[in-house]
């Protein structure tokens, strides 16, 4: 069954050519913006660098707030739908939200224990697959650098649970190296659709 297309349809590629104009227009106009959002990006990623400890507590007790709010505003959608199927399911993931929001926010030292925890297992979990998986693509070109990748995994989360203390700082040395490249990425692009 064909379609009747009119003589003003226009092909993907040209469509991704003029999305990709209105995208840079957008960005030339609101460059100084973008510049100033970056360069604060790589200040806190410095902090960040220069007190992991911080970094990493602060993103738990945002983490904490974001639970709390989130389940207090869920649980005020709540009012008055207690006939509602899914009602006892909310309630019981409102309950949890605001638990343990309330947990992370009044100890987050224990929070960041659970969160190395979890890195541990992460870190062992994805070493293993990517051996797993190097092994069995092992014929082809560069399969040693995924096997490598595996190897620095389960060696980091060894070395993670020998010293538990090391992954407050790595988890603040990891959010100070992502805000700065990010930062760096985001006011370089701004820079060069500035100059052009």
């Amino acid at each position: 069954m064909s379609e009747e297309h009119s003589g003003e349809d226009i092909s993907i590629s040209e469509a991704a050519k003029v999305m990709s104009a209105a995208m840079r227009e957008a960005v030339k106009k609101h460059s100084l913006f973008y510049l100033f959002q970056g360069g604060l990006m790589i200040l806190g990623g410095i902090v960040a660098l220069i007190y992991p400890l911080f970094s990493a507590a602060s993103i738990i007790l945002l983490l904490g707030w974001l639970l709390l709010i989130s389940g207090l505003v869920q649980g005020l959608s709540l009012i008055g739908t207690r006939h509602v199927p899914h009602f006892w399911p909310q309630l019981v993931s409102v309950a949890l939200a605001c638990v343990i929001g309330v947990i992370l926010i009044r100890n987050p030292a224990t929070a960041l224990l659970t969160v190395t925890m979890l890195l541990i297992v992460f870190f062992m979990v994805e070493g293993i697959s990517k051996v797993i998986f190097s092994l069995t693509i092992r014929p082809f070109p560069n399969w040693g650098w995924v096997l490598a990748s595996g190897v620095l995994g389960i060696a980091l989360a060894l070395i993670l649970f020998a010293n538990p203390a090391v992954a407050v700082w790595l988890l603040g040395l990891m959010i100070g190296v992502l805000l700065i490249c990010e930062g760096a990425a985001l006011g370089y692009l701004a820079w060069q659709v500035r100059k052009s």
